[in-house]
């Protein structure tokens, strides 16, 4: 039972890491001003169609991501220490709040050359399944082997994946209720916790490249 709850503990916290270094919810005024031009039925099919590849982009980083790095003979602590990095930078810019004006940024650059397909890019990669994430992906797909764990991990993906698909497919009403008071206090909470997740990432490296020499 205690082994249970320790498998199905591993793969909240897997959850939670996702939705700290995505922030689906600080991510919400960027969908909605994305899909601005749309119709309902088109806002909600690049919704879908986005979140598939989500899906498709992070599962793919579980399974082969280890092999890839095995490719490039990087070990990894090393992408471990990387990653937390990573993390940390990404989790700074939201505590400062740049991290969203930096996404709108970014949207502003690329919606000249967009048009109604936008469910790839920008919006599943990078935006959704960013480096971030996909590095994250990669980190906890090295700490346990085996079939139950790479299904536990999948399975977090697709909640993660739905709870996205969930937020934006709500956005005009989290918008009227949230504004952008609510979004940015729930951005920097969210910056907080990742950094922290961020410090782990970089101790168990350093402690795993000690144990190791």
């Amino acid at each position: 039972m205690d082994i249970l709850f320790s498998d199905i503990s591993t793969y909240i916290k897997f959850f939670i890491s996702l939705c700290a270094l995505v922030n689906p919810i600080g991510m919400i005024p960027i969908f909605a001003s994305m899909t601005s031009n749309q119709t309902f039925q088109e806002r909600n099919n690049t919704n879908f169609v986005a979140n598939i590849s989500v899906i498709i982009i992070l599962c793919t980083a579980l399974l082969l991501g280890n092999t890839i790095l095995n490719i490039f003979g990087i070990s990894i602590n090393s992408f471990r220490i990387a990653g937390g990095i990573l993390v940390i930078i990404i989790a700074m810019s939201m505590l400062n709040g740049k991290l969203i004006s930096d996404m709108k940024k970014k949207q502003d650059t690329i919606k000249s050359s967009i048009s109604k397909n936008i469910s790839v890019v920008p919006l599943a990669m990078p935006l959704i399944a960013g480096p971030g994430a996909i590095s994250s992906t990669i980190v906890w797909s090295t700490r346990y082997s085996g079939f139950e764990h790479t299904l536990g991990c999948m399975i977090s993906i697709i909640l993660f994946s739905a709870l996205c698909w969930l937020l934006f497919r709500s956005a005009p009403f989290f918008m009227h209720i949230l504004g952008n008071t609510g979004i940015n206090i729930i951005t920097r909470i969210m910056g907080l916790l990742l950094m922290s997740l961020g410090v782990e990432f970089i101790i168990n490296g350093i402690k795993s490249v000690f144990l190791i020499n």
